[in-house]
This record gives structure tokens, sequence and C-alpha cells, in this order.
């Protein structure tokens, strides 16, 4: 009975999941939803722990080739890159580069202390997603962000 629940609850989630992404018109969430409602009902579940454990590293890298790809087809120059990186626009984007990236650090050291905090991070990601029209490409940032707020409260109730 309890196998069959979990099944089930899993299910519902996804479903939910699947028809909010609809609402909303979020292509990703219902695409996601959905791809792994399908995965679930093909007997194809051997992928969760390969998509559990690569699948952040495979959205990652599809992310990094979409952003290198004007270097790669010439529409960025080296000149482009060299004012960029001079300007002040390219110093605080620097700076916001390294800031984001320590951010993730401290994101995934969150996640392996407390694992659970992820279900917060994917309502808050829908909500945002929802309510705020944002783009759910920075699972690492949210963590790094629930991370510094996290660290303030403590910092505050001392």
């Amino acid at each position: 009975m309890k196998a069959g629940w979990k099944l089930l609850s899993g299910v519902n989630i996804l479903v939910g999941l699947l028809l909010i992404g609809i609402m909303a018109k979020s292509n990703l969430i219902a695409t996601a939803a959905c791809l792994l409602l399908i995965l679930k009902f093909t007997n194809l579940k051997m992928m969760f722990p390969l998509l559990e454990r690569r699948g952040l590293e495979l959205g990652l890298l599809f992310l990094i080739l979409s952003i290198l790809v004007p270097l790669a087809n010439g529409r960025v120059s080296e000149r482009d890159i060299i004012y960029n990186m001079t300007s002040l626009p390219g110093l605080l984007a620097i700076a916001g580069g390294a800031l984001a990236t320590y951010l993730n650090t401290i994101g995934i050291r969150l996640m392996k202390i407390d694992p659970e905090i992820v279900f917060g991070l994917v309502i808050g990601s829908i909500f945002g997603i929802v309510f705020l029209h944002g783009v759910p490409v920075g699972p690492l940032m949210a963590a790094g962000i629930a991370a510094l707020f996290t660290g303030f409260t403590r910092f505050l109730r001392r």
C-alpha cells in the first residue's frame, strides 16, 4: 500500500507540475514533467539515477553551448571581448560572474547538507516562472541565494 501511494504521489505531483506549466505557458516545466511521466510509465526508470547524477551538468553544458555560439560563429570578435572586459559594464559582469560562482558553491554545500531544500527551490522556481515571468536557469544560484538568506537569518538571531 505504501509503495502504491508513493508512486501515485509522485505521479500526482508531476501531473500537477505539467498542468501548472501548461497554464503558466512555461514550456520548460511542462516538458520536464511530461518527460518524467513518460520515463515513469515506460519502465525507463533506470534513467532517473542518471538524470539525477548528470542532468544538472548536461543542462549547464547546453546553457554554456548556447552562450558560446556567438563566439563560434564569429558574431562576437576578439575586439568586442577586450572592450567588454575593460569597460565598466564588462568589469561589473566579471564581478557578477565571480559572485555568482561563489553563490553556486555555497548553494551546492547547502544542497548536500540539506537535500530536502531542493523541493523548496523547485517550488520557488515555479512561483518565479508563473508570477515573475522568470526563466529557471539557475537552481544552483537559487540554492546559493537560499544559503545566503539562511546565513543572514542565523546572523540576525545572534
